[in-house]
Order: C-alpha cells, then sequence, then structure tokens
C-alpha cells in the first residue's frame, strides 16, 4: 500500500512542472522586468510596495494566461522543432480542455488581481495585450508572414504601460516611449534567435526572417532595427526629465548593441552562416541591453 504513495506523489509532481511549464515562467521574466522600472518612473522615486506586488502578480498571471493559450495552439509546430519539443503539449503532458481552462483560469485572476490590486486601465490593458498575443500573433500573424514578430511582438510591448498606469491610472508620453523601445528591440533579439534555429523553423513552417531571406538581407534589418531602438531610447530622456544617469546608461548600452549589430552583419556579408555566424551573441547582450537600460530608467529617478 505504502508503495504507491512515492508514484502517486512523482506523478502529482510531474503535472506540476507540466502546467509551470505550459506558462513559460522564463518569457515571463522578461515582462516583467519592463513593468517595475515603469512603475518607479511613474512614480519619480519608490512606488507603494504593495501595488508592486499586486501589479507582478497580475501581470505574472496575464503572462502566463497568453503562454498556455499559445502553447495549446503551437501545439504541432512545437512537436516539431528540436528546441521545444520537450515542451508539455508537444508532449502530450496536459489535456488540451485542461490546459484551455487552465489559461482561462489565470486570465480571469489576473484581470482580477489588476483591476482590484492596481486599477481596472492596467486590467484592461493587460487583457488587451492577452487578446493580441493569442489572436492576431498566435493564430493569425505566425504561421503566415516573415512580419510575424514585428506586429505580433506589439503584445510584449504593454507590461510598461501595465506598469505605468497601475501608478498613476492614466497613460502619459514616457511608457509609449518605453513601448516603443520594446517595439523596436523585439525583431533584433528574435530574429538573432531564429538565426540560431532557423532549421527548426524551417522544419516547422514558420517563415521567420531568417528562413526566407539570406543572412545578409536579415543582419541588415537587425541592424536597422537596432539603430532605432537605441534612438527611441534616447527620446525618453527629455520626455520623462531624467537626470543624466539614464541617457549615459543608454548611450553605452546602444553603442554595444550596435556594434555587435555591425559584427552580426560583417559575419553574415562574408558568407559566414550557422554557429560561424555567433546570432547567440546579440540575442544575449540583446537580453542585457534591455534590463539595465530599463534599470537605469528606474534608478535614475531615485537619484535625481
Amino acid at each position: 500500500m505504502h508503495s504507491s504513495a512515492p508514484a502517486v506523489n512523482a506523478a502529482a509532481s510531474g503535472s506540476l512542472r507540466a502546467y509551470v511549464a505550459l506558462a513559460k515562467p522564463r518569457i515571463i521574466e522578461l515582462l516583467l522586468v519592463t513593468t517595475v522600472p515603469a512603475m518607479f518612473l511613474a512614480a519619480g522615486g519608490v512606488p507603494e510596495w504593495q501595488k508592486v506586488i499586486w501589479t507582478l502578480v497580475g501581470g505574472t498571471l496575464a503572462a502566463g494566461s497568453a503562454n498556455v493559450f499559445n502553447s495549446v495552439l503551437d501545439a504541432d509546430i512545437d512537436s516539431e522543432m528540436r528546441r521545444t519539443r520537450r515542451r508539455p503539449m508537444a508532449q502530450h503532458s496536459v489535456p488540451p480542455a485542461r490546459a484551455y481552462t487552465f489559461g482561462a483560469v489565470l486570465g480571469v485572476l489576473a484581470a482580477v488581481t489588476l483591476g482590484f490590486g492596481a486599477n481596472w486601465l492596467s486590467a484592461s490593458l493587460a487583457m488587451t495585450a492577452n487578446a493580441y498575443y493569442v489572436f492576431v500573433y498566435t493564430m493569425g500573424l505566425k504561421r503566415r508572414t516573415s512580419q510575424n514578430i514585428v506586429w505580433g511582438g506589439i503584445a510584449g510591448c504593454f507590461p510598461p504601460l501595465i506598469g505605468w498606469t497601475a501608478v498613476t491610472g492614466s497613460i502619459d508620453w514616457p511608457p509609449l516611449v518605453l513601448f516603443a523601445i520594446v517595439f523596436f528591440w523585439t525583431p533584433p533579439h528574435t530574429w538573432a534567435l531564429a538565426f540560431r534555429y532557423q532549421e527548426d523553423y524551417r522544419q516547422a513552417h514558420v517563415p521567420m526572417l531568417p528562413v526566407v531571406m539570406a543572412p545578409p538581407a536579415v543582419a541588415w534589418r537587425i541592424l536597422v532595427y537596432t539603430v532605432i531602438t537605441v534612438a527611441v531610447s534616447l527620446v525618453l530622456w527629455p520626455v520623462a526629465h531624467t537626470g543624466w544617469l539614464y541617457p549615459a546608461v543608454a548611450i553605452v548600452c546602444g553603442v554595444a548593441m550596435i556594434v555587435e549589430s555591425i559584427q552580426l552583419l560583417v559575419r553574415a556579408r562574408a558568407g559566414m552562416t550557422e554557429a560561424a555566424l555567433k546570432p547567440m551573441r546579440l540575442f544575449h547582450l540583446s537580453n542585457s541591453y534591455l534590463a539595465v537600460v530599463f534599470l537605469a530608467a528606474a534608478v535614475d529617478p531615485l537619484i535625481f
């Protein structure tokens, strides 16, 4: 009788891990990185810690909900790609009906948490981002156009708006600039990763840009979007009336991103492909870039 207990516990633990994996926690981390700094900038210092907690919890639930629906709808794609074939839906670890229910519950909890913990404007923005990610990106753009991540990435631009409105209850120009930073940052970030896994995307018939264009053409577009990202990041300086810390950090980090993008273009034009192209250097740098620039936006009002 007792011998069955460990098996039951192991099954329950495995099931729990599957549901957590459906929500894609690592993607949520990146979204939260752009939420909290917007709250500090909106408050002109340290925001109310209770509001920060409720916003983070609500934002996590909202992003988790969207990711769950994405996981179910993209199960066939995930099963074709080496990078994603171990995800729960590709492994048939969770029945689709239960996954949909889980995603819906997370969405309702997110709306309630943000609505009562912050305000209903923040809740509405979170639900709009969710709907956009599921219906526009996942169901509409991802399988149909190489511009999928350009316009589909709009969903990931909402966290700064959610963080700002959680503090102020209204939308202003600074969060719109933060929104734009994420918008222009997303294509270089994602296309660099797509370079690394372009065979996966080709196998799954997903028309990511590196699948349908030659490396030099993709690298050139990465450079263009990177330059625009850096330029837009500097717009926050006069719009949000920051001190010198933010623009200094934005310039240093921006130069690093541009230099790495140029190096990627040089390697692509030299005929290098796959590992020799070293696209993951830009991908990892882009993660650090976004985190550090947004951190500078949060710290600046504490100093000035």
